[in-house]
């Protein structure tokens, strides 16, 4: 029997949320059941516009990156991009590869190919030196590279690290490192992918090609207030507040000297929202002998947002989308910041927003394929994905994968990406061809890209009859193993291709509810393992306690992978059974159906996606919505299905119309535990039909009760 569990929540709780974010009832229900009820989550559901992406110069070394790279461009350096060869790294590399080169840097890229192992490695950047290179730039790898980036470093080749693996306890000396996970980053965001970091890099890189670059603006506004005046100003440097004063004066003639404002000031542009009302109230608090060398930068921004045009200060702040997310009261001045940062954006997107279109579709392919929880703003990068791929604006290379992967001249979802691009790409690594994918979506001729698409697919079919003669070879040690083991599932097995161990391994996870560790041997020295996790156990964590035995291994909390000498194969694979005995996982939710909002047979009609669209993209730390309704009577139903295991549709009466319901693997229920003419209470899920480009609401059902 599956668990039922609706969360229990207040009417505050729902009003409060409805008053604040201006939604209905149930949307606000639903926020409350999971817990996302702080402005800063919200956001990322109510808001879609890229202008809501973190600002870049958050990471602590991003400007040292940028500057590294523009002396590169000015001195005529060799560039060499390190990547990686899944999904995350081949976008990643796509990226910053296209948009170095676009802006004439000499850079060339270097991504594991065959059997070659993840990560930087001494044979590359030798030959990189001797080809006099002398700036290296990692991504979604090198954060374990400490040995190799000390030997690039010795042979005068600097060092940019871009990553989003978990960081070892020592990081790499002599990089500037970029990585949301390093405690020391600055970045308000961890979980983002490799890719979205390289992302990030070229954000920075195309501010510093603007004015604004380095440069301190100040945004002052001076008003009456209950107690006098008050001077608010704020320092902004690369579009991040840095610094802000406050200044109160209770009556007039106060000494400029007694404040801080010179100092404050000094040197700095001048921003103010109405000019002549903000000199008028400086000169009343100040008087005549003190001049300010303001600009109004109002009707500047209203040509780009004519809405503001008429709009006080007081005006703007009432209309902020964003101070509506702050929790706390938002003052004048960070109305102002606001709209300025939103016009500076709005500037930034009209010079650059074609190039974005192209890279953020990989951007939230990346998300999606690296299991990056769907929160913050990876939302914003796979639906702005979506968005681009669904309005007809899809990437060179992604297009011609898609139509052969049947998804176009349909609504793309996340899991479709997940279930069908997603794998074809990641083939191309797992068999040791990673370049193949790096080269369509570069690929500028149509008909070479068609031939590399071919390529892909066929690699993508290999790679499927690999996974079956892997499972199984693995299936009797599989099964042996979690048995013995119980809490962990270890498989050595030497005849299966390395490219498929994480397949695997992922397989075993779901199928026992348990880590899973597979490893094979690449040759005679070398053995390469994958593990998977689940249930509250870190696998980097895991991994570490037996670091003496690798020759590397990283990775994230849930996913990673190591190498090792295979003299030392039975060393760790007697070691990870004993620690097996030592592990403490979390309950299995998989029995549990947690309700995310109790339905009336009413509700359930199309208007409906309405709803369900609010919350895609769907996957990691985001659910599909799960929903309950009561009372509803089974009218029909069908078996369909050719596999052992027959599926059931049912058709259920509202009271107001009939609803399809698909119920996986249910045959058997069927004059078994309930059967036509009776009522019947369901848990469920919502999805699109199409038929004929008719989109139809159908429900799958999760279980059934009488």
């Amino acid at each position: 029997m599956k668990n039922w569990i609706k969360k229990d929540i207040t009417k505050d709780q729902v009003k409060e949320l409805c008053q604040t974010y201006a939604i209905d009832s149930l949307t606000a229900s639903i926020f409350a059941r999971r817990e996302i009820t702080k402005g800063n989550e919200i956001l990322f559901y109510l808001e879609d516009d890229l202008r809501f992406l973190h600002n870049p110069f958050l990471f602590n070394q991003m400007e040292d990156a940028v500057d590294r790279i523009l002396d590169a461009k000015d001195e005529g350096e060799k560039v060499l991009i390190f990547g990686d060869r899944d999904v995350d790294g081949i976008t990643s590399t796509t990226i910053l590869y296209e948009y170095l080169k676009s802006i004439g840097i000499d850079v060339t890229f270097k991504v594991p190919m065959g059997d070659e192992a993840y990560g930087m490695n001494i044979e590359t950047i030798d030959e990189f030196a001797a080809n006099y290179g002398t700036l290296i730039i990692t991504v979604d790898c090198g954060i374990a590279n400490g040995p190799e980036i000390a030997h690039a470093t010795e042979l005068g080749i600097d060092v940019i690290v871009t990553d989003h693996h978990n960081p070892p306890e020592v990081l790499p000396e002599n990089a500037i490192i970029i990585n949301p996970k390093v405690e020391t980053s600055g970045y308000p965001f961890h979980e983002i992918s490799g890719c979205a970091v390289a992302f990030k890099l070229i954000q920075a890189l195309r501010y510093a090609s603007l004015d604004y670059y380095k440069e301190e603006i100040c945004l002052l506004n001076a008003c009456k207030s209950e107690n006098g005046y008050r001077i608010d100003c704020v320092k902004l440097y690369n579009n991040l507040v840095k610094d802000r004063i406050t200044i109160d004066a209770i009556t007039d003639g106060l000494k400029i000297s007694d404040t801080k404002l010179i100092e404050f000031l000094k040197g700095q542009s001048i921003f103010t929202w109405d000019d002549k009302e903000t000199k008028k109230t400086l000169k009343e608090i100040f008087g005549t002998g003190v001049e300010f060398n303001t600009f109004e930068i109002r009707n500047e921004i209203a040509k780009i947002i004519p809405a503001v045009a008429n709009l006080s200060l007081d005006q703007l702040n009432e209309k902020s989308k964003i101070a509506r997310y702050n929790q706390s009261n938002s003052s004048l001045l960070d109305g102002f910041v606001n709209i300025y940062i939103s016009y500076f954006h709005a500037v930034s997107n009209k010079a650059f927003s074609k190039d974005e279109q192209q890279e953020l579709q990989l951007v939230g392919l990346a998300a999606l394929a690296d299991v990056m929880p769907l929160q913050n703003e990876n939302r914003i990068f796979v639906n702005y994905a979506l968005k681009m791929m669904n309005g007809g604006k899809i990437r060179r290379g992604l297009l011609e994968l898609l139509s052969r992967l049947n998804l176009l001249n349909k609504r793309i979802s996340a899991t479709d990406l997940s279930w069908t691009l997603i794998p074809a790409i990641n083939a191309t690594g797992r068999l040791g061809q990673p370049e193949l994918s790096i080269q369509i979506l570069l690929e500028e001729d149509p008909n070479k890209r068609n031939e590399i698409a071919d390529k892909i697919i066929a690699l993508n079919t290999e790679r499927k009859a690999l996974v079956n003669i892997a499972t199984e070879l693995t299936g009797y040690n599989a099964e042996m193993s979690y048995k013995k083991l119980s809490n962990l599932c270890l498989v050595v097995e030497k005849n299966i291709h390395r490219g498929v161990i994480g397949l695997i391994s992922a397989r075993l996870t779901q199928k026992y509810r348990v880590p899973a560790i597979t490893i094979t041997c690449v040759d005679d020295t070398t053995a390469i393992g994958s593990m998977r996790s689940l249930r509250g156990l870190e696998c980097t964590q895991f991994l570490s306690q037996f670091a003496e035995l690798f020759s590397n291994y990283g990775g994230h909390s849930k996913a990673a992978g190591f190498s090792l000498p295979s003299s030392n194969l039975s060393e760790l694979q007697r070691r990870i059974e004993t620690s097996a005995n030592q592990i403490v996982l979390e309950n299995d939710s998989e029995y549990d159906l947690v309700i995310d909002a109790e339905l009336p047979p009413s509700y359930i009609k199309p208007d409906l996606f309405k709803l369900v669209d609010l919350f895609e993209p769907y996957g990691e730390n985001n659910s599909t919505l799960t929903f309950m309704t009561k009372n509803l009577k089974i009218i029909g139903y069908q078996v369909v299905g050719k596999t052992e295991k027959q599926h059931l549709k049912l058709n259920l009466d509202s009271g107001e119309h009939k609803i399809p319901v698909m119920y996986w693997g249910a045959a058997d229920k069927i004059n078994n535990e309930f059967k036509v003419g009776d009522s019947i209470n369901i848990v469920y899920n919502v999805e699109r039909n199409v038929f004929n480009g008719m989109e139809t609401l159908q429900l799958i059902a999760l279980d059934v009760q009488k």
